[in-house]
């Protein structure tokens, strides 16, 4: 391995965010709701993260959940979501959007990279959701995306890792393939040897018990209190063995 080996960790809390940092994450996705593909993180969680946290916040830039083909309102949304991530101090956005046809929407990716600019841009993962991955990797690469994140249009990283090791192949040094979806420390070994990739994203979490003492047994379904939260242990193993890999 010639580069030492990144790993991005997804999150979708602040508390989230620094247990990430804490575990040696080199970077995270900063996003709210997660258990719905993640959606964009409130005004003050991107102020905060970014103010607080010494290693770099990309600020995921999705509206609604489902899919990628935006109307002219969620658009302007978008723009004016990028513009807060960009004040606050984000070091970078994640963002997709897509045609009907199942193409690049390369004339609103045009205007958002003006906008991002001086900060990275990822293209997530409705490159999954394209027609023609190949094609749509060509265009990314002209619009000046640093990076795409991508399972190989599979469920799982895993599964798509031929598909993922030949996005490599063509991508060459234009940019950069960051496989994500189902990554863990039991298979992390087996997809770096399978893709070749230098960056990895996941999100690393396990159920978190929270302290509240008194719960309303009648509401506990919507109001639980134990959720997702990003698991320390989890973060310093990929980690780590992101590290030994590197060797």
């Amino acid at each position: 391995m010639n580069n030492r080996i990144l790993i991005e960790i997804c999150v979708d809390s602040i508390e989230s965010a620094f247990i990430a940092q804490k575990g040696g994450a080199d970077r995270i996705e900063l996003c709210s709701a997660l258990n719905a593909g993640g959606l964009t993180p409130s005004k003050g969680m991107i102020e905060y993260a970014a103010s607080h946290l010494k290693i770099p916040v990309f600020v995921l830039i999705r509206p609604r959940s489902g899919d990628f083909l935006y109307s002219s309102a969620e658009f302007n949304v978008i723009k004016s979501d990028i513009f807060t991530a960009k004040v606050a101090g984000a070091a970078g956005i994640v963002i997709g959007m897509l045609n009907s046809d199942g193409t690049v929407d390369t004339c609103r990716m045009k205007e958002v990279m003006e906008m991002c600019s001086p900060m990275m841009v990822t293209f997530h993962r409705a490159f999954d959701m394209v027609k023609d991955q190949f094609l749509a990797l060509e265009q990314i690469i002209e619009l000046g995306c640093n990076r795409i994140l991508t399972s190989g249009g599979s469920l799982q990283a895993t599964i798509g890792s031929p598909v993922i090791s030949e996005l490599v192949q063509k991508a060459g040094q234009r940019i950069i393939i960051m496989p994500g979806s189902g990554i863990n420390e039991k298979n992390f070994a087996e997809l770096v040897e399978a893709t070749g990739c230098s960056e990895y994203h996941l999100s690393a979490s396990g159920m978190y018990t929270g302290k509240m003492k008194y719960e309303n047994s009648q509401l506990s379904v919507v109001f639980a209190s134990s959720y997702p939260q990003t698991d320390l242990n989890k973060v310093e193993a990929i980690c780590s063995l992101a590290d030994t890999l590197s060797d």
